[in-house]
């Protein structure tokens, strides 16, 4: 492998980039780094002129192309930054540029590669299924195919962010965090770090429902996933490229993986320090490395996590601002039952006291008690297991749901629906991908003998749907209705027998 990396560590020093691209800041986050108790730094490659990274590798692809090639014109397939980058990189060499786009992609990047000249088409869910039809193009057309992350040429252009880094730093580093869609990224700053200075670490990101890297390293070949998590659009990769598996599986040194809440945490510790606002693949180096040093119980050591892009639509920031209370753990959500008795209202506003309120919803139950959905901001969930034990010690019985995805997607905002009318009701939560035509395709599937007592769908400006749905089906149709569920193809969650749900609505 030594080779190899002395092969990329020269392709990497001559790529061919800053016709494009700048050299972005290395900052320190002074905030983020008193709170974890070591020192961060920002790699700003959401500072570039494409607001990410992806420019480097497309640019150092492109610029090398003969004349005929560039007058066939090139195409490629993107979840929007890539896109972006061989959009800006064509007009600079005045070539045409077809850019296939899954349908999921955010507005934001699909408008700026068409602001960028680029002709784009929208196909598919992920960006797998947009590299497919790229293909079908590219034989037909004759285009020059750029790929986002499985090319020699993009990984060296990627690299020059890790160049970079060790020029700005010349200092001791623990390690560098970044995050891995199909892999390109990491492959270029392994490459050089581990030629340059092998003793810093290179710690993958991913997320949780989009690891195609960590569980191809682990199996030791590539695996493709079925289907990928859309929050992160720009890491939504099904299968990652055979170059970028067999240098990061060489090369990187370790990885975490990452939740919603974790990332839209992220999103806010970098605001809260910067001002600017990632999206949310360029906020997974900072979530892993937190989740990373809490592992390990790091302390004034120095990180450097790469804050890859900012192509942020507008319309997500009330669902990330939603999330991150959460997964900062600085809101706990808690089911509080009292007596209907005089003076226990009161008890509990005590109890309160002088904590910041998130949430209080109150509905009357029966004659003997009533159940209060209360949200609390805290500092930790040590501070929330705690709480929850006061009330119980005062009497109140107390569930924690901090953890319930129901209650914070869905009960949290419709507490109180009881009715003796919903006899032989099944609850069931869905995701689908946000897109025209997807709660339509579910309402008409449904057989008219099912009775919905129950539905509740919100909008959060995510590239998820999200339906609560209560339904009333005879016991002899439930094998039809399971076969229904099974063709609908959606996840599904069967929440029938969750606490919340007797709680509150049953």
């Amino acid at each position: 492998m030594e080779a190899r990396t002395q092969e990329y560590l020269q392709r990497i020093l001559n790529a061919r980039v800053y016709d494009v691209a700048v050299e972005t800041p290395l900052e320190l986050a002074p905030k983020l780094s008193r709170r974890i108790g070591n020192r961060v730094w920002l790699k700003r490659e959401d500072q570039q002129p494409v607001f990410s990274f992806k420019l480097r590798g497309a640019y150092n692809k492109m610029s090398r192309l003969s004349a005929e090639e560039l007058q066939r014109g090139v195409i490629c397939a993107s979840a929007g930054n890539h896109a972006q980058g061989v959009a800006l990189s064509a007009r600079k060499l005045g070539c045409r540029a077809t850019i296939v786009m899954p349908i999921t992609t955010p507005t934001l990047k699909s408008d700026a590669v068409r602001a960028l000249g680029g002709e784009v088409l929208l196909h598919g869910d992920s960006y797998s299924d947009a590299y497919g039809h790229a293909l079908e193009l590219q034989k037909a057309h004759g285009y020059v195919f750029v790929h986002p992350f499985d090319d020699p040429d993009v990984i060296a252009g990627q690299g020059t962010v890790a160049m970079e880094i060790l020029w700005q730093h010349q200092h001791p580093l623990h390690a560098v965090f970044v995050a891995i869609g199909g892999g390109g990224l990491i492959s270029g700053v392994a490459a050089y770090i581990k030629a340059v200075r092998p003793a810093i670490k290179v710690i993958g990101v991913q997320m949780t429902d989009s690891d195609a890297m960590l569980r191809s390293v682990r199996a030791g070949k590539r695996i493709q996933l079925a289907d990928v998590g859309l929050f992160s659009d720009g890491t939504a990769v099904k299968l990652v490229g055979e170059e970028t598996f067999r240098i990061t599986r060489e090369l990187v040194d370790d990885f975490v993986t990452v939740d919603t809440d974790a990332v839209c945490a992220a999103i806010k510790d970098v605001f809260e320090d910067t001002r600017s606002i990632l999206e949310p693949a360029g906020a997974m180096g900072i979530a892993g490395m937190k989740k990373y040093i809490a592992l390990h119980g790091l302390r004034d050591e120095a990180f450097v996590a790469i804050t890859c892009g900012a192509n942020m639509n507008f319309d997500r920031l009330r669902f990330v601002a939603e999330h991150a209370e959460t997964g900062e753990q600085r809101e706990t959500l808690l089911a509080v039952t009292i007596p209907e008795a005089r003076g226990s209202f009161r008890r509990l506003c005590d109890m309160i006291g002088q904590r910041s309120v998130t949430e209080f919803s109150y509905r009357i139950s029966d004659a003997a008690t009533a159940h209060v959905l209360v949200g609390l901001a805290v500092n930790s969930h040590n501070e929330s297991a705690a709480i929850a034990q006061a009330f119980t010690d005062e009497g109140f019985a107390c569930v924690d749901l901090v953890a319930d995805a129901l209650s914070k997607e869905h009960l949290r905002y419709m507490v109180g629906g009881r009715t003796r009318l919903a006899q032989d009701e099944r609850l069931y939560r869905f995701e689908f991908p946000e897109r025209p035509g997807a709660l339509m395709r579910f309402l008409a599937g449904m057989h008219p003998d099912w009775n919905i007592s129950l539905f509740h769908y919100r909008n959060q400006g995510a590239d998820y749907g999200r339906i609560l749905v209560g339904i009333q089906v005879p016991a002899d149709d439930m094998q039809s209705f399971g076969e229904f569920v099974t063709a609908l193809g959606y996840p599904c969650v069967d929440e029938s027998d969750n606490r919340a749900y007797h709680l509150f609505l049953r």
